[in-house]
């Protein structure tokens, strides 16, 4: 990294706005939401901090996705990749708070037509005083979103939807979901208050320390017209550019995973000595970090890249999003792994932040489609 430069997913030349946004960004993770605050946070059983991610969003983060008419606005006029850099930077240190959910439910509010009828809501996800989430994934089942078991039956004044969501981040602090549900052969998209009637939400802990998810019970719930977002023939497109913003930013966040650890690895080993010789002057472990930097820049690449078609709107942006996935995957714990490896035994303790790390690459390897699941839609669209 050039000194007094972020490191990021950037433009080849940035503007002074951008970088300011960026190293504004950075210097609040790290004073606000360091690899300490992630351990106090674990040892007091919160996931984050309500009043922390109010001033997360008076930075911006929240309504990078949203049209400036709406309230929100980007620095560089691409606020999805402006949103992948603040991702690439939570991932240097592991940090928590409900972007993604918050972000996936934004587009979808933004993306439909009658947008301006979730203005309220939308306002109030920018500002952070509320939190949302995007209840898509199912107990038992794949990746597969345009495919729910939860159902929403129409009515005169609305919809009762029942069913079961697995895996909704934030459940437990969001105070909206966004439900995918079939609505008999069409699927749709519903607001539900978590303290609707019939709405149970049950919070999990996942292997992350800060990351927790919940499995939420929809039994009878009564919804009125108004909860849809999007019409029939927009559904399956903000389903789609969902899917495609969670897996990339994912995979962004990922990126600052294992830049930071990489980097950090190669310090350990200039510093510890063996034998009278720093371990990185060793030709073996010189082999493993030229590997481990290539695979780390090719996951940037794929990353890159997915941020770039799927912010224009290309043909091929689920495509994209999905060798990203696969790739930054596949590659993100052998890597880590192989750092703890070189770390030797203090690698393998509590007290060191490697673990950190690894639990948060693992936990994303499996979240909005597994890298199994993307090679598969990567092999359907190449036999295509």
């Amino acid at each position: 990294m050039v000194k007094g430069r972020p490191a990021g997913i950037m433009t080849a030349v940035d503007s002074p706005e951008k970088i300011l946004f960026t190293s504004t960004t950075q210097a609040f993770l790290h004073k606000e939401a360091s690899l300490r605050h992630v351990r106090e946070l674990h040892a007091a059983g919160v996931s984050f901090d309500p009043a922390w991610w109010r001033r997360a969003a008076e930075l911006g983060w929240t309504g990078l996705l949203v049209p400036e008419e709406l309230g929100g606005g980007s620095v560089s006029d691409n606020g999805l990749a402006d949103l992948a850099m603040v991702a690439e930077q939570l991932g240097n240190t592991v940090a928590p708070g409900p972007l993604y959910p918050v972000s996936t439910v934004l587009s979808a509010l933004v993306g439909c037509a009658d947008r301006q009828a979730h203005a309220e809501l939308i306002d109030s996800l920018i500002s952070g005083e509320t939190v949302a989430s995007w209840a898509v994934s199912e107990p038992g089942r794949g990746w597969a979103p345009m495919n729910p078991q939860v159902s929403a039956t129409a009515t005169d004044s609305g919809y009762v939807i029942d069913g079961t969501k697995e895996f909704v981040e934030a459940g437990a602090q969001s105070a909206v979901l966004l439900v995918v549900a079939r609505c008999g052969e069409r699927v749709r998209q519903f607001l539900v208050p978590t303290d609707a009637p019939g709405v149970s939400v049950v919070p999990r802990q996942s292997i992350d320390l800060v990351k927790q998810y919940a499995r939420v019970h929809f039994d009878g719930v009564v919804v009125p017209e108004s909860a849809v977002v999007g019409d029939d023939a927009e559904t399956a497109a903000l389903i789609e550019r969902q899917s495609q913003i969670a897996q990339v930013l994912q995979c962004a966040e990922v990126v600052g995973v294992l830049g930071t650890v990489f980097d950090f690895t190669v310090r350990w080993a200039l510093d510890r000595h063996s034998f009278g010789r720093p371990l990185a002057s060793y030709q073996a472990l010189k082999h493993g970090f030229a590997d481990m930097k290539m695979w780390v820049e090719a996951c940037r690449a794929t990353t890159t890249a997915a941020v770039a078609d799927i912010a224009a709107g290309a043909p091929d942006a689920s495509l994209s999003a999905s060798i990203a996935k696969s790739y930054v995957g596949e590659s993100a714990g052998p890597i880590v792994q192989r750092c703890i490896q070189m770390h030797g035994g203090i690698g393998v303790t509590w007290e060191h932040d490697l673990h950190l790390y690894l639990r948060r690459v693992t936990l994303y390897r499996a979240m909005f489609g597994t890298p199994e699941e993307h090679n598969v839609r990567v092999y359907e669209a190449a036999a295509r």
